[in-house]
């Protein structure tokens, strides 16, 4: 089970920390993803993390203002989201899945959470 937390509204250029809560207590054999889906669109993939942290995906609209982590002694993965634009403003999930390698799609992931609402005004 998966529990996103920390959404919020802000303005453009403000931050957010998005923290994804796991329960399985073998966290560490997850690849850990967020995506989000904006009304009217498909879910698209942001970011995503091996299972030791070691390596990271960015899609290119986040690249160099949205940092991932994972902290797996507290089962938790991380949305570090700097400098937000209106543009990101989507329901964002995080995603977990039982892989070794790094999947920029949703349809490998195989746990889901909620879903928290980031709002960006410009």
């Amino acid at each position: 089970q998966l529990q996103a937390f920390g959404g919020g509204s802000v303005q453009a250029g403000g931050s957010l920390r998005l923290s994804c809560a796991a329960s399985a207590r073998t966290f560490s054999r997850y690849v850990m993803g967020w995506f989000r889906q904006a009304p009217g669109k498909e879910r698209e993939f942001v970011t995503a993390i091996s299972r030791t942290g070691g390596t990271t995906s960015y899609a290119d609209s986040v690249k160099g203002r949205f940092a991932i982590s994972r902290d797996n002694a507290k089962n938790t993965v991380y949305l570090q989201m700097n400098r937000l634009k209106p543009e990101d403003t989507a329901v964002y999930y995080c995603a977990a899945e039982d892989s070794q390698m790094i999947h920029t799609t949703p349809r490998p992931y195989d746990y889901w959470g909620q879903g928290t609402q980031v709002t960006v005004s410009s």
